[in-house]
């Protein structure tokens, strides 16, 4: 009787990697705190100085076991805790030693922190669907983007339709599914990214009404790996995987115009589908007639053993 396997395979092209990351310490989030989060006094909250120590040492990890070469892009929430956490943990080297590069992060009485350069780092990106859930509670509402620009040069703010905050409401609260929702949403334009490895920076509230939505299938013990609250500066990483049937872009997931997908990163389709071949030449040569029904998954496996 054969037993389901506790692994399985999927196309890379149908996969993105997601570097997920909590702000560090704001002042909103020091002991004691919460109970002035309505205050005018907290409006979209910097970093603490315990905070800025926490970038620190999450940047420290990142260059050390090489992430920061692989990250195609930087999402961030346009809050101003949440752009000073990217711009340390994934931006460049102290500006002084940025060789005339763009500044990613200018050192003022916000950004408590030297001016960090944007050379030899990926793009950043501020979207308005990671920020946390808006409402009530001014820590959560954000500045002018106008006052952003001059604060963080390098960073892309595009996407952000309105120069000041139109989305937060003072006397009403997302709630929890109008969160989730938007998380989807953010999800799905994902997808519409050709990058393939993603750095987001963004908020407890989002990540923990987010993630739930995507592990329905997974054991227990996975899904409270993934979804379990996030910790101020905690970086977790995980596989998005789109199981969809749509049409995937053609440029991006096929060789040499054949308009078939590659079954290796290093190996042209031409050459998969002559082995191929070959092996199906091979079996009926030895008498083997029962048709391939996996032939597709059958020539991956083969290919990835041989790269080995």
């Amino acid at each position: 009787m054969e037993t389901v396997p506790s692994s399985s395979l999927y196309p890379l092209h149908r996969c993105k990697i997601l570097h997920l990351v909590r702000h560090a310490e704001g002042i909103h989030n020091v002991a004691g705190a919460e109970k002035y989060k309505t205050s005018p006094e907290l409006l979209d909250p910097r970093l603490s100085p315990l905070g800025w120590e926490q970038v620190e040492n999450l940047q420290k990890h990142v260059h050390a076991c090489g992430l920061l070469e692989r990250i195609e892009l930087v999402i961030t929430s346009p809050m101003l805790r949440t752009m000073q956490t990217a711009a340390i943990v994934f931006g460049g080297d102290n500006h002084k030693n940025g060789n005339g590069a763009s500044p990613l992060m200018l050192e003022n009485g916000k950004n408590d922190h030297a001016t960090v350069s944007s050379l030899n780092c990926p793009p950043f990106l501020a979207h308005e669907l990671c920020r946390e859930r808006l409402g009530v509670n001014t820590c959560d509402k954000r500045g002018s983007i106008s006052e952003y620009k001059s604060l963080f040069p390098a960073i892309d703010f595009s996407l952000i339709e309105s120069d000041e905050d139109i989305l937060w409401k003072e006397d009403v609260r997302e709630s929890d599914e109008e969160v989730s929702a938007r998380g989807m949403k953010f999800m799905k334009w994902l997808w519409t990214r050709e990058e393939k490895e993603i750095a987001i920076v963004t908020h407890s509230a989002f990540l923990f009404q987010t993630l739930p939505k995507f592990v329905y299938n997974c054991h227990p013990s996975t899904k409270n790996e993934i979804c379990k609250f996030f910790a101020n500066s905690e970086l977790r990483s995980v596989v998005m995987v789109d199981k969809s049937l749509n049409v995937v872009d053609a440029a991006q997931t096929t060789q040499s115009g054949t308009g078939r997908i590659p079954f290796a990163l290093d190996l042209l389709s031409e050459v998969a589908n002559a082995k191929r071949e070959s092996n199906d030449n091979h079996h009926q040569q030895m008498g083997v007639t029962e048709q391939k029904k996996n032939r597709h998954c059958y020539c991956f496996i083969d290919l990835y053993i041989r790269s080995k």
